[in-house]
């Protein structure tokens, strides 16, 4: 944990600071393959304006996916006290971390596990290496499970649809369900820890090892909340056509109608999953997530995801949720950079077909900054120069860097949005003799 420059100095004094400081931002040691969207992901280590108490650390704005820079922003309002061992308050649509507290430390995840288990098996329905109406023959495994953990009540050797174990594990939270589709896409419980494992790598969860499908206590079974909040903005990102299984109220199986431990879906509509989890030695833990719509946009929204590991109380974990998600909407703005395939410039390209290329992203480009600052932002495009053909459509031809303040936010790649194919001859030996010229100059 970075250290905290206000140590011993009361609120008080420390708000002005706060406040002056909230357009100043500072570099993280971050690995730039956070909440990537393709290749590895992993957790930078954090640092600190606000002071420690006992073993508590907080963290603000860190700016964690890999398009962006490793920079930071502060909000004007601190995060609200919360009871949670640790906690992370991230901005899925900016793929920035808000707030957090503690993100690196080891916990027990308990039934947050079946995230895990879930991403591998909607990879599978998504791939179509199975189907929602397979019937499966769930296997003996299932009956292990106690009477005293979360059960669907599915019976060994009685045949069941992946539709109805897939909601029994994330609605139910169902450990024998569970087991029954580790069994289904790994040919083995033990296969399947392996891949979540692999899985886990990845994605950059570098703090997690998994030893089971569904979290119950094992010294080899940990992870961190910065590592869950990972986890679960890919899965949101990577399987949005399954997500929505996660705002599912109640399940019936076998006549037993079972409702969705994640009160938070029936206090805030705003709020669509993700998970609960809790043993004894994790404590009460909630990863919620929240879809707001995004001020002055109508085709677009803002998602934040909320972790909280080890809380004493249920009531805790539901109250501190929804405290951190109201604040992340109330205490920072996420601006819309650019939509999709919006064009930004049209720059010279030598040696092509066509003599300029039309520039962009392929995807819309948000950031998330301390409220009001939103109007400073502006976008700097560094193109490069010269753009010699042929060029491929999504082929980097720049950078796009955001500056408030002449301070640096954070940057993300310009590309091309459609492909220049070389010229014939001619064009080509002309463009040759026009960059020799252009370099003598």
């Amino acid at each position: 944990m970075g250290a905290a420059p206000f140590y011993g100095q009361t609120p008080a004094d420390r708000l002005p600071k706060l406040c002056a400081l909230r357009a100043m931002y500072f570099s993280a040691r971050i690995d730039p393959m956070r909440f990537s969207t393709t290749g590895r992901t992993s957790f930078p280590s954090v640092a600190s304006f606000v002071p420690v108490k006992l073993s508590r650390a907080v963290t603000l704005g860190i700016v964690l996916p890999a398009t962006l820079a490793a920079s930071t922003a502060f909000a004007q309002v601190p995060p609200p006290a919360v009871n949670a061992r640790s906690w992370v308050l991230v901005d899925a649509t900016s793929n920035q971390v808000l707030a957090s507290g503690n993100p690196d430390e080891r916990v027990e995840p308990a039934s947050l596990t079946k995230l895990m288990t879930a991403y591998l098996v909607f990879e599978a329905l998504q791939t179509k290496k199975i189907t929602m109406d397979q019937t499966v023959m769930p296997s003996e495994a299932v009956r292990r499970v106690r009477t005293d953990e979360s059960r669907m009540f599915i019976e060994a050797n009685k045949p069941v649809t992946v539709h109805d174990l897939v909601y029994g594990m994330i609605v139910q939270s169902g450990n024998d369900a569970a087991i029954a589709l580790a069994e289904l896409v790994g040919g083995s419980e033990a296969q399947f820890v392996n891949m979540m494992n692999t899985e886990a790598q990845r994605l950059g969860m570098k703090n997690t090892h998994f030893a089971d499908v569904n979290g119950m206590p094992d010294p080899q079974h940990y992870t961190t909340a910065g590592d869950l909040a990972v986890l679960s903005a890919r899965l949101i990102r990577d399987f949005p056509d399954y997500y929505n299984i996660f705002s599912v109220k109640d399940f019936t199986y076998n006549k037993i109608k079972q409702p969705n431990r994640n009160r938070l879906l029936w206090i805030d509509p705003t709020v669509d999953g993700l998970k609960t989890g809790h043993t004894q030695a994790a404590g009460y833990c909630l990863i919620a997530s929240a879809k707001r719509s995004l001020p002055g946009a109508t085709d677009a929204s803002r998602r934040l995801v909320s972790v909280m590991m080890g809380e004493t109380k249920e009531h805790d974990r539901v109250q501190d949720s929804l405290k951190m998600l109201n604040y992340g909407y109330t205490a920072y703005d996420t601006v819309r950079l650019y939509k999709a395939n919006q064009v930004v410039g049209a720059p010279r390209v030598y040696k092509g077909a066509q003599d300029s290329v039309q520039i962009g992203v392929k995807g819309d480009q948000y950031i998330t900054v301390p409220k009001g600052l939103g109007d400073k932002v502006k976008p700097q495009i560094e193109q490069i120069d010269p753009l010699v053909a042929p060029i491929a459509n999504g082929q980097q031809v720049g950078t796009a860097k955001l500056v408030a303040d002449g301070k640096v936010l954070a940057q993300f790649p310009v590309v091309a949005l459609h492909a220049v194919p070389q010229a014939g001859v001619v064009g080509r030996v002309w463009d040759s003799l026009m960059l020799m010229f252009n370099k003598k100059k």
